[in-house]
């Protein structure tokens, strides 16, 4: 979905599908049929954007032939599905049963993900559609926090610089930029944008052109981030905002209570880590990796407790539990709300929707595009009240 902002440029909206588990490019030309044309048909759209997941089975492929590069191309658009950006994160095994600590890996050390990042953005810069030259692709926070010493900091610093020249040489071969957009998480190397600041603009940081970060608004509002403050903190750094990722945490105000234990407790679940922290009267953020230490006494609960959990935009849990819909539409509002924007990617990326409690799951393909649906819509809407005009 394509938005004019008041200032005249274009602002991209797309949803991601790392929610649909596809490992080969098979899979993925299948789930654009299944899955993404049909939310496109629910919103009454021509054209939808979609935040493009290729795990490295895929980006192989596509990368070691022409022809099948092609063919994801020509679904794309027989589909009405433009792609200007890629999810970069996950790696491979985003689908498994279990997820959890294996997300992080490779990470930047690992010269893997130098050369994986790499096919992503000769890929996106031959995805983008023919009007488009800017594409984004979003990735890891360096590594997850341990082990992490100086000698790796020096590894990764080399790759993340051996890649921004390789972007540079991508523009000058296509004529399209590909950005890329580190994204805070808690528990990672990078879990702040004070953090990613640190470490994009430190001794030996890349070169800032082409690398920034992506704003992902649940991993801010699980750490008790301002948006305000965050975004002009990047903004007085020159980091730039590469994309957002539009998403709502987890949120219990009194977790101390049996009933809200009670709540929480059928959102910790096997498959993906949920982060959850705690704001203490100091000001000092601190938090467990995964919600059942939590729940197990392994956070404090005289005040409230978020979940990097990523629950579905439009529809916030049941009381006594809530998400943190709010701090996304305060990001937004500050990340394109002004005279101009500060990003032009922004990607709804509800992963979790088989995560959810069983009463709370999708049963069906067509329950899941409604869902998904539901939530553009709800970005649509929150875009529009912030003076931007949606696109046919």
């Amino acid at each position: 979905m394509r938005f004019r902002h008041p200032d005249g440029s274009t602002v991209h909206l797309a949803y991601c599908t790392n929610v649909h588990p596809a490992e080969d490019l098979d899979g993925v030309v299948e789930q654009l049929r299944l899955h993404c044309e049909p939310v496109r048909r629910r919103l009454g759209r021509d054209r939808l954007g979609i935040g493009l997941w290729l795990a490295r089975d895929a980006a192989r492929t596509l990368s070691a032939d022409p022809a099948q590069l092609r063919r994801l191309r020509t679904a794309l658009d027989t589909r009405g599905l433009e792609v200007v950006t890629l999810n970069g994160f996950p790696y491979q095994g985003f689908g498994a049963q279990e997820v959890k600590y294996r997300v992080y890996t490779p990470d930047w050390t690992d010269p893997e993900r130098l050369e994986h990042t790499t096919h992503l953005a000769r890929l996106l810069a031959t995805l983008l559609p023919d009007d488009i030259t800017d594409g984004s692709v979003s990735t890891l926070p360096l590594a997850w926090r341990t082990p992490f010493d100086a000698g790796r900091a020096r590894a990764a610093r080399r790759h993340l610089t051996a890649l921004a020249q390789r972007l540079d040489a991508i523009q000058e071969l296509t004529g399209r930029s590909v950005r890329i957009g580190l994204e805070p998480e808690p528990g990672c190397t990078v879990e702040t944008t004070a953090q990613a600041i640190e470490a994009l603009t430190g001794p030996g940081g890349p070169p800032l052109e082409r690398i920034g970060v992506c704003l992902d608004t649940c991993h801010l509002a699980t750490q008790f981030e301002d948006p305000h403050t965050a975004v002009d903190a990047l903004t007085a750094a020159g980091v730039p905002v590469v994309k957002a990722q539009l998403s709502a945490a987890l949120h219990a105000e009194d977790p101390a209570r049996p009933d809200v234990r009670e709540a929480l407790a059928a959102f910790a679940e096997p498959r993906f880590l949920h982060q959850t922290r705690t704001r203490g009267p100091e000001g000092a953020v601190h938090g467990t990796d995964d919600l059942d230490q939590a729940l197990a006494g392994g956070l404090g609960d005289t005040a409230p407790w978020r979940s990097h959990f990523h629950v579905p935009l439009h529809a916030p849990p049941e009381p006594p539990l809530t998400s943190t819909l709010p701090v996304l539409a305060d990001a937004l509002a500050r990340l394109v709300g002004g005279p101009a924007p500060l990003t032009r990617h922004l990607e709804v990326e509800t992963y979790t929707w088989q995560a959810l409690p069983p009463e709370l799951r999708p049963r069906t393909r067509d329950r899941l595009a409604d869902g998904i649906a539901a939530e553009l819509a709800l970005a649509r809407d929150l875009l529009t009240d912030l003076g931007l005009k949606e696109l046919p």
